[in-house]
């Protein structure tokens, strides 16, 4: 037979006891409420999709509970709200041959703001007069995995009666991504291991006529963790020298094949992320320099790698490891 508990504690005084309990619980106030804003979205990029598009890409962005909507400004101007699972939009209605400039803000369900992710801007193309004919069909589509969480692109160039603005790429039915009308390949990111990924290209022209989609290629990404290595820049060196009574570390390295020029670069010393290397102008494809200030002391000893910046705006994987000392060779 099941017996009842003995309660210890008057029964009054629990009840009064969960009361006071329930009055101390945060239903949308009191002590506990969310007040911390997510951190500012990362990784922005825009490509204009046509004269009147532009397509705009950012990574997740954290919080202390969850994101659950992102919002897109144009000049300061919020344009786009997003569910906090999309991390891009298409921003339609814009004027031909104009500069605009986007930023991106996450905001989580207490409505907390993030402050605004870097600003970027892109000019879009100028318009053409009653143009109603479409892209051809861009060339044959070939693709392989670069590793467990990403896969190379590449396909032949569309043509058009004016001029392809861009090319949008799918993942089975889902835009995915989108780059700029000169550029035949492109590294996509982001993927799970061991999974087959189905992709197809089309081009875009600047009065938004689409061509046909190319032929599918299918693919599937490798098993297990591979650290990004397949989008690590490669023959990382680090050397030091010393000028005007100071010593410097020397990098040289290989871009990583990205179907697109990587102009920017995260620098990380002892463990620590300590910049972020951006080329100006032409960004190096083939071999990359770069030397920075580390101190005035001999004997010192350092620990440095870096990791690019891919086209569609995540980071891909560290270099090797590097260590260097002050003052030797």
């Amino acid at each position: 037979m099941r017996r009842t508990p003995h309660l210890s504690t008057p029964l009054t005084l629990l009840t009064a006891l969960a009361a006071t309990a329930l009055g101390g619980c945060a239903w949308g106030g009191g002590d506990g409420q969310d007040t911390s804003p997510p951190a500012a979205p990362r990784g922005l990029t825009v490509q204009a999709g046509s004269a009147t598009t532009a397509h705009v890409m950012w990574n997740q962005a954290t919080d202390d509970t969850a994101v659950t909507g992102y919002e897109v400004y144009r000049d300061a101007k919020k344009v786009k709200r997003v569910p906090g699972g999309q991390h891009m939009v298409d921003i339609v209605g814009l004027e031909p041959s104009t500069t605009y400039s986007f930023t991106v803000r996450a905001r989580d369900a207490e409505g907390n703001v993030s402050e605004d992710s870097r600003k970027l801007s892109v000019t879009t193309p100028k318009a053409t007069a009653a143009d109603h004919e479409a892209p051809s069909r861009p060339g044959r589509l070939r693709g392989e995995a670069a590793g467990s969480r990403a896969a190379s692109l590449s396909w032949g160039k569309s043509s058009d009666n004016q001029k392809v603005a861009s090319y949008e790429i799918y993942q089975g039915t889902s835009k995915i991504h989108s780059v700029g009308g000169a550029q035949t390949a492109t590294l996509v990111t982001g993927l799970r291991p061991n999974t087959t990924y189905v992709f197809t290209v089309k081009a875009r022209d600047a009065a938004d006529n689409f061509s046909p989609a190319s032929r599918q290629v299918r693919l599937t990404t490798a098993a297990g963790k591979d650290g990004g290595r397949a989008t690590a820049p490669s023959d990382f060196r680090a050397t030091t020298h010393r000028a005007d009574g100071a010593y410097y570390i020397d990098l040289a390295w290989t871009p990583p094949d990205t179907g697109g020029a990587v102009a920017e670069y995260q620098i990380q010393l002892d463990g620590r992320t300590v910049t972020s290397l951006v080329f100006g102008g032409t960004a190096p494809s083939d071999k990359a320099e770069h030397s920075f200030y580390i101190g005035e002391k001999a004997g010192e000893r350092h620990r440095v790698r870096i990791r690019p910046k891919l086209p569609d705006g995540t980071w891909g994987g560290y270099s090797p490891e590097r260590t260097v000392t002050t003052g030797r060779p």
